[in-house]
């Protein structure tokens, strides 16, 4: 079961703005914490913001004051406010959760399988 689903992604012009969402599912409990990661070909998974279960966030540099990351407690669904969209931007962007499940009381990290970013110059 795919317990994190990420859409939203698609090609945009520098200077464009993208909106990811991240759907969690799967007879939640509690979630922890989640994050938004990015990987570009060739290059490492980084971080690119987390935010925590008291709303607390955390950007890379490289992001900030461009991209806001927000969530619905209600909806178990965390987002991604992408702007003024770069093409060093351009990656895989996965959705990343600590959450514990009814099935299993006990927290465990979860990812989605990925949504394609594309910034062209």
């Amino acid at each position: 079961q795919r317990h994190l689903v990420e859409s939203g992604g698609g090609l945009v012009q520098t200077g464009g703005a993208l909106r990811l969402s991240c759907q969690a599912s799967g007879n939640i409990y509690s979630i922890n914490r989640m994050a938004w990661y990015r990987q570009a070909p060739g290059k490492q998974r980084e971080l690119v913001a987390r935010i925590g279960s008291g709303d607390n966030t955390y950007y890379v540099d490289s992001v900030k004051g461009r991209f806001t990351i927000s969530k619905d407690n209600d909806k178990h669904t965390l987002y991604l406010q992408m702007n003024s969209l770069k093409p060093e931007d351009t990656a895989v962007y996965y959705c990343n959760a600590v959450m514990m499940l009814r099935t299993n009381l006990d927290f465990s990290e979860y990812w989605g399988q990925g949504t394609q970013v594309t910034v062209s110059s």
